[in-house]
């Protein structure tokens, strides 16, 4: 039988300076945590760090164990698994848990997931922002520096399999058609039926999706923002996406979203996004331009005009300003160029 950590992620409140201070657990990426990560990392503090819009202890937030954390714990209990519950309020006590599912040791030295770990983690989530935090503590934990990069990586990655992790979801509120990434995966919402998943499961693999930044995204990220009447306030940015350029800078944008999975497919009625699949290996881009055209009668109006694109990197320089941002639900603000990449099945997630 297994042994069962669930990991929940703490608020603030319960540490000052921890889970929940400065986007560290709430998956923003600070200044130990600049890109490329890698294990050997020591980068420069970076500047667009999630969290600054909202604070992060509204996003991510999560008192003592909550009534489904015990109810899965009971369910893990009664059959036969030996489960721990731990409350992590920082990086470090993330770092701990992961710790627990590190490989042997290997002839190069670096630090590698045990593929047959008899440990199996779930992740008590209020939000997609928390389970990005331990999705970039394991790549933080598992990706090699370029310079140490072993012959059985695969060629389309640069980092290993990582564990699966299970989801059990704290909010049951969003588990709607526009809810969160768990909905979207249609993983189970029912602790019991979690547990099941955990102990009778396999692992589903997912793409991931690295940045420059720092940081990884599950989902995806939307750029943009409105004036204080929900108008769409425009802005300028270059975007590419592999070899094709969706906009070169030089015209107005009103939105900007980066899919791997769907939460940012529609805006306002407006679809964006038309088929993000987030086990493709692909990550599928959209901006929105306005676009002015005549009527027959020599009126003018304003179109949306939506262009899309597919592939495996997408970048986005900013031509002006500070462009604000929700990656993972997290907000921010864009300063300089920033570029995701995709890691095809680099995570996956317990699933029956």
């Amino acid at each position: 039988m297994y042994d069962v950590v669930l990991l929940t992620l703490g608020s603030e409140r319960d540490a000052p300076g921890g889970c929940g201070s400065g986007g560290a657990c709430c998956g923003g990426a600070t200044g130990a945590d600049t890109a490329p990560t890698s294990q050997t990392d020591t980068g420069q503090a970076n500047t667009d760090q999630a969290g600054s819009g909202q604070t992060d202890t509204e996003q991510c937030a999560t008192e003592r164990p909550r009534v489904p954390v015990l109810a899965c714990a009971d369910a893990l209990n009664a059959r036969g698994a030996r489960v721990e519950t731990v409350t992590a309020r920082s990086d470090a006590e993330i770092d701990a848990v992961l710790a627990r599912l590190d490989g042997p040791a290997r002839p190069d030295g670096l630090t590698w997931p045990d593929p047959d770990s008899k440990i199996r983690l779930v992740v008590a989530t209020a939000s997609d922002g928390q389970l990005r935090a331990v999705l970039r503590r394991l790549v933080k934990r598992y990706a090699p520096a370029p310079s140490k990069r072993p012959a059985d990586l695969p060629g389309n990655r640069t980092l290993p399999d990582l564990p699966p992790v299970a989801v059990l979801p704290l909010d049951p509120a969003r588990g709607g058609t526009h809810g969160d990434l768990a909905a979207q995966l249609g993983l189970p919402r029912d602790p019991a039926a979690v547990a099941a998943a955990v102990l009778d499961g396999t692992p589903r693999r997912l793409d991931l999706l690295r940045n420059d930044g720092g940081s990884v995204t599950l989902d995806g990220a939307l750029l943009g923002a409105a004036d204080d009447a929900g108008r769409p306030l425009h802005w300028r940015a270059r975007v590419e996406v592999d070899d094709t350029i969706l906009t070169d800078g030089a015209e107005p944008l009103l939105a900007c979203a980066i899919g791997n999975a769907g939460g940012y497919a529609t805006l306002n009625d407006v679809t964006l996004l038309t088929a993000p699949d987030p086990a493709d290996g692909q990550v599928e881009v959209a901006v929105a331009v306005p676009v002015v055209v005549r009527s027959a009668w020599g009126r003018k109006r304003v179109r949306l005009e939506v262009r899309r694109a597919r592939g495996r990197a997408v970048s986005v320089l900013p031509r002006e300003g500070k462009v604000p941002y929700l990656d993972d639900g997290v907000e921010g603000e864009l300063t300089r160029k920033r570029s995701w990449w995709v890691e095809p099945g680099a995570w996956a997630v317990w699933s029956i």
